[in-house]
């Protein structure tokens, strides 16, 4: 039985069953971590001594009839913003490259209680700030279905390693799509929730409006699973929310028929990849003959969401980013002098897209350009939340393309910032209007890259749009397609 093809669900049964032992999971994708990863650069660090010890206890657990959790085996890869107590959360940044996470997110606290096997941090772009996992300080992950292309960002390494069959599920934190888009780029299942679904406790703040955990998985069905595990309310997060979680797993398994689905004519524009926007239409024809109902909406302030986002973003991160100084965490440059030790442990700290952002969110809230920039930019986020409140009094679900095109080159757009913010033009309302987004695949472009469907739903709506997905995924097999290196 090849192992690495095993879904995250058929893990579970097939442990519980003595089928298979945890230990035989976990020596299975360490082995392939160490055969593969080298090519991809999706880990940041890996647990194997760690990995090992828990299959033990799940297997003992076994061996004397003891209570096992929902996620019992299950191998999950973690970002590297994830706080994992004792562990190396770096941010993929060398001014957290040596910083020990004292305490552990309350999303690892509810996977180690699940018994949930925790494999490695991931790569991903510093402070989750990018779109291809290019601006990692420590090296670039690779597409695993084209190793010149990027894999997205910034969850890319917990993409790349679900795709690359190296994990079969992983977490990411997504401000603006970087579950959603990475998910698009690799061929995967990446949900990020509704503002409040799961807890943030414990992720490394980039835009604290804006950042959510979620997961990633080939199929649906894997991240209802996670999902189901991950949400709740907590006291330690003040932006948690204190609402019932829906039964995802029992959820999806109802049809779609009559479903509303709205397509917003504002993401079908000029710039569209061709063979991105036949892939959609083509997946229409699937949710019609499923008996859904399609129907052309307008979301009009969709053309202000760059340029928000580009102002709020940046403006969050640039006050919780000045908590590095030098003083209280992780890297410390060696001067003579307060003032210059704290210019010269930030200017060697950072990289170049997280001082540009810092900058850029500085001026908007500096005296003076506060009301002319943040307050407007506040505004207009207002206007871009009220279209989606207006379009879902009509439809159950939107569905758009993920991004404007397939993944690209690395290096592609490295020199031009603007052109690469542009690659999360539809991914970025959803996060501006804090409401659910799920991304699946959709079909291959000619050069054989996955595309990605977006689907959006209500706000704490997951069950909506996970149903509609999952009902797609039992009429295609698209998901069940793996990169060549596989």
């Amino acid at each position: 039985m090849e192992l690495h093809i095993l879904a995250a669900c058929e893990i579970v049964e097939k442990i519980k069953k003595r089928e298979i032992s945890a230990s035989e999971i976990v020596r299975c994708y360490l082995e392939r971590i160490k055969k593969f990863d080298h090519k991809i650069h999706a880990f940041n660090s890996v647990f194997a001594e760690k990995s090992l010890k828990k299959a033990d206890e799940i297997d003992n657990k076994i061996k004397k009839g003891k209570y096992l959790g929902a996620l019992a085996g299950i191998p999950v890869a973690i970002k590297d913003n994830i706080c994992i107590k004792d562990e190396k959360t770096t941010c993929s940044s060398k001014i957290l490259e040596n910083y020990i996470a004292p305490y552990n997110a309350t999303v690892i606290e509810k996977l180690e209680k699940e018994d949930a096997i925790l494999i490695g941090k991931t790569n991903m772009d510093e402070f989750a700030m990018g779109s291809s996992t290019e601006n990692s300080a420590f090296c670039i992950t690779k597409n695993p279905w084209d190793f010149k292309s990027v894999p997205g960002g910034s969850s890319g390494g917990s993409a790349a390693a679900v795709a690359a069959s190296i994990s079969p599920v992983a977490l990411g934190s997504d401000t603006g799509g970087s579950i959603r888009q990475p998910a698009a780029f690799c061929g995967l299942a990446g949900l990020k929730p509704t503002y409040g679904r799961v807890s943030r406790y414990g992720l490394v703040a980039f835009a604290s409006s804006l950042d959510q955990i979620g997961p990633l998985a080939k199929n649906v069905k894997d991240v209802a699973l996670v999902l189901q595990n991950i949400s709740d309310y907590d006291v330690n997060d003040t932006t948690s929310a204190n609402l019932p979680v829906d039964d995802y797993l029992s959820e999806i398994e109802k049809d779609i028929k009559k479903l509303k689905i709205g397509i917003p004519k504002e993401y079908f524009v000029e710039g569209l990849d061709k063979e991105v926007q036949n892939a959609i239409f083509s997946a229409l024809k699937v949710f019609e003959g499923l008996g859904c109902q399609i129907k052309e909406i307008s979301l009009p302030y969709t053309k202000y969401a760059v340029s928000v986002y580009y102002i709020i973003a940046p403006s969050e991160a640039s006050a919780n980013l000045a908590r590095y100084d030098g003083v209280k965490y992780g890297f410390r440059a060696d001067t003579d002098s307060l003032m210059e030790m704290y210019e010269k442990t930030r200017s060697v700290g950072f990289g170049s897209e997280v001082k540009r952002r810092i900058m850029l969110g500085t001026y908007t809230l500096s005296a003076g350009y506060y009301d002319a920039y943040y307050l407007k930019a506040q505004k207009v986020r207002t206007l871009i939340k009220n279209d989606f409140d207006e379009a879902f009094e009509n439809i159950d679900v939107i569905m758009t393309p993920t991004t404007p095109s397939t993944a690209f080159q690395i290096g592609e757009k490295t020199a031009e910032p603007l052109q690469m913010y542009l690659s999360d033009v539809f991914t970025i309302s959803c996060n501006l209007a804090g409401i659910c987004g799920l991304s699946i695949l959709c079909g291959f472009s000619s050069a054989n890259l996955p595309i990605g469907l977006q689907l959006l739903g209500r706000a704490f709506d997951e069950k909506t749009i996970l149903r509609a997905a999952h009902n797609f995924q039992k009429s295609t097999d698209y998901h069940k397609k793996n990169p060549q290196m596989i």
